[in-house]
């Protein structure tokens, strides 16, 4: 901040000038008192443009609007007079320095600091967007910091100043860096384009440098922002996506401020924001803060008032203002129309129409949207339907995409040997307390504690989430899957009591029960089911001698209902009265899941067999050809995977039992022994926490990709898909990465 000169006004309105705090392309700009003590900062308009009478009315209009922005993370206008001598407008003075001079001072800011940054700078959108207004040049010096957040100047006013050269051929107006490629080209720009500039600052916060280059050429940047991608190497791994999916080619596959807001701070700015700066930078605001407070106004006349510099300039101004390409400040830039972009040409060329072709479109970040407004799964309260599909750029092969959520929770809470479930935009993981996150945000959807049992399944149908009841009544409940709240209770009388659900079909959950009614042989237990409509036993059958009441799991598949133990038997019953087809000592003595498709059982071991559902007959035999066995299978889309015991993954006809191929490139990781798919990739979790999840060619088995997070924690991975993302979680960490 300088003092005043000789040339400056002493006051303007009600306020009496302190000093100058920055001249811009608009004009200067001035700290400066209320006669009731409050401080603002002045902005002056330049002779020239004051003289110009179109420019007057937009500056009017801009104004006006201006004044309906209010918020807690913009500088509001509070006075101006757009038909003085010489124009002017006043903010409210934040007492903070600019996130270039903080970056400048400080270098790149903590992860925290980001994240509070960008979610008080979304706020800041949408009050600017809501009030009618685009930004067009948010830039880090249009972006205050104070103690209690973030603060974006110069809203709206730009674009009265802009109006006179919007209509001239060729000319665009921006900071290069920070300008959208459609405002780059010449093409209109919406609110989305404030969304590319919020990524691009948010990577200069998190980086300390500008993502498109050091050039200090306009155009030469300019062909950055159109052309290449950005350099997003150092920005935090859980920020990268969001940052990527903010700078998107394509306006609309941006996130809308809303989203970033729900990504960033799912419970609010006030959480993010407590403690958000470094120490270092607190301090300086804290000394500039308490200089600006003891500034004495000057009575009157021309005696300059001796300014004390901040540790840190304060700008507060137009900053560079948009002006022409060959000045210092240089924001106003020719648009190139080469019919074949070329970094030569758009480097020589200034044109007419807008005709380049931009590349590099698509966002990394799980973004969906319905009319502009943000559809994200934690939004249900308003329940919006997803109009189109998520999508995200596809990395490098051999690159794993960047995480786009991330929780941890305590491993001791959650059952971490039970698959996931995923309904309705809901995760579920097995677990005590029983939490249902958003798939698109991670945030808490519902809690429920003492509801889950210990290593329970997650066995859903109709809506209901069915497990054993936690108060020693033998019961079973049913929760409603949107709230957690208990729907459904059975009705199984005194004489039976439910020991597990093994699985469940659209009409009832299957249990294995103890009874005493005097019809089971003592020692033995039941298998039964339970109707989902009345909650009553609609069969209970004993099972045989020499079954095991542990590890028991099941599958209804059609009419039939197999399950296992861990002593090797495979049982095969109807669902209808629950008679016994079949039972054979040819399973497996660790707990497994039977597998069911085309009518065959699909069994691991040395070899991989599929027997008949109906009779346990043999249907084929599949040798690993010299490897070692085969882990548990699994049939996703029509066709059986499974893993064996040197580490390669199969894909297998599971019908005829005809190799399809065999993907030998996971190494001495641990192979996926879960499959999902989504289009044209097989995704795999490991049951081995030195494996994580692994991203497979579907055609040819290539490996595409591998993740982990390396936390050596022991535990299994295990994996969904939702759209187009994964859910995946690695003992007490929960991750979602993009299906790509």
């Amino acid at each position: 901040m300088e003092p005043l000169q000789p040339d400056d006004p002493q006051t303007l309105g009600n306020y009496r000038l302190l000093g100058q705090l920055g001249v811009g392309g608009m004009g200067r700009v001035y700290l400066a008192r209320s006669p009731g003590g409050r401080t603002v900062a002045v902005k002056v308009v330049r002779q020239d443009l004051a003289a110009d009478q179109a420019f007057r009315q937009r500056f009017r209009h801009e104004v006006d609007i201006a004044r309906a922005v209010s918020g807690r993370y913009t500088a509001p206008v509070v006075d101006a007079d757009p038909d003085a001598p010489l124009p002017w407008l006043a903010t409210a003075y934040v007492l903070g320095p600019d996130l270039t001079d903080v970056v400048a001072a400080h270098g790149a800011l903590p992860e925290h600091t980001v994240r509070a940054l960008g979610a008080g700078l979304a706020a800041a959108l949408q009050e600017i967007h809501a009030a009618g207004l685009i930004h067009r040049d948010l830039k880090p010096s249009n972006v205050l910091l104070a103690a209690d957040g973030p603060r974006v100047i110069d809203f709206g006013i730009a674009r009265a100043v802009d109006g006179s050269r919007l209509t001239q051929t060729g000319v665009v107006v921006g900071s290069p860096g920070y300008m959208p490629p459609e405002q780059a080209l010449g093409r209109p720009v919406d609110g989305s384009g404030d969304v590319f500039s919020l990524g691009a600052v948010l990577a200069f916060a998190a980086t300390g440098r500008n993502v498109f280059g050091d050039s200090a050429a306009p155009a030469a940047l300019l062909y950055q922002v159109v052309h290449e991608a950005p350099d997003l190497t150092g920005t935090p791994q859980m920020l990268t996506g969001l940052i990527r999916a903010c700078l998107a080619k394509d306006p609309a596959q941006r996130p809308s401020p809303a989203e970033i807001l729900q990504s960033l701070a799912p419970d609010g700015t006030g959480a993010v924001l407590a403690d958000w700066l470094p120490s270092s930078v607190s301090s300086t605001i804290a000394t500039h803060a308490s200089r600006i407070l003891d500034l004495e106004t000057p009575a009157s006349g021309n005696t300059p008032v001796t300014v004390p510099a901040p540790a840190a300039p304060v700008s507060q101004g137009f900053g560079p203002a948009p002006t022409t390409l060959n000045t210092p400040e240089a924001t106003a830039v020719p648009v190139p129309v080469p019919a074949t972009p070329s970094r030569r040409r758009f480097l020589g060329i200034a044109g007419g129409a807008a005709g380049v072709a931009v590349v590099g479109g698509g966002a990394a970040w799980l973004i969906t949207r319905d009319n502009g407004t943000s559809t994200s799964a934690s939004d249900a309260k308003s329940k919006k339907k997803r109009t189109r599909p998520e999508t995200f750029t596809t990395p490098p092969p051999g690159t794993a995409p960047q995480v786009l959520w991330h929780k941890s929770v305590s491993v001791d809470t959650l059952s971490t040997d039970q698959r996931l479930l995923v309904r309705d935009g809901a995760l579920l993981i097995s677990g005590d307390p029983l939490v249902s996150y958003d798939v698109t945000t991670g945030k808490h959807l519902w809690s429920r504690a003492g509801i889950t049992p210990a290593g329970s399944p997650l066995l859903v149908s109709d809506g209901k989430l069915f497990l054993l009841s936690t108060e020693y009544d033998g019961d079973i409940v049913g929760l409603d899957l949107k709230t957690g709240k208990e729907a459904w209770r059975s009705r199984l009388g005194k004489e039976m009591t439910a020991m597990a659900t093994i699985a469940v079909d659209d009409n009832n959950v299957y249990v294995i029960a103890s009874v005493d009614d005097g019809r089971i042989r003592d020692g033995l237990t039941a298998v039964a089911a339970v109707s989902h409509r009345t909650g009553r036993v609609v069969w209970k059958q004993t099972r045989d001698a020499g079954t095991d009441d542990y590890d028991v799991m099941g599958t209804a598949a059609g009419n039939r209902l197999v399950y296992t133990d861990s002593n090797y038997n495979l049982t095969v019953r109807e669902t209808i009265k629950g008679n016994q087809l079949w039972s054979q000592k040819i399973g497996d003595q660790l707990e497994w899941t039977p597998e069911v498709h085309g009518g065959l059982v699909f069994l691991p071991g040395e070899t991989m067999r599929a027997v008949g559902v109906e009779h346990g007959a043999e249907r084929w035999k599949l040798s690993p050809n010299g490897r070692r066995g085969f882990k548990e299978p699994r049939v996703v889309d029509g066709v059986l995977y499974a893993a064996d015991y040197d580490q390669g993954v199969w894909a297998v006809n599971p019908m005829s039992g005809k190799k399809i191929w065999l993907c030998e490139e996971t190494g001495a990781r641990k192979a996926p022994t879960e499959y999902v798919r989504f289009g044209q990739t097989l995704y795999g979790a490991s049951y081995d926490d030195a494996g994580g999840i692994f991203a497979l060619d579907l055609t040819s088995g290539k490996s595409r990709w591998t993740y982990n997070d390396n936390k050596g924690t022991d535990e299994q991975w295990h994996i969904e898909v939702s759209g187009q993302r994964l859910l995946a979680t690695h003992g007490g960490e929960v991750y979602a990465l993009p299906a790509v």
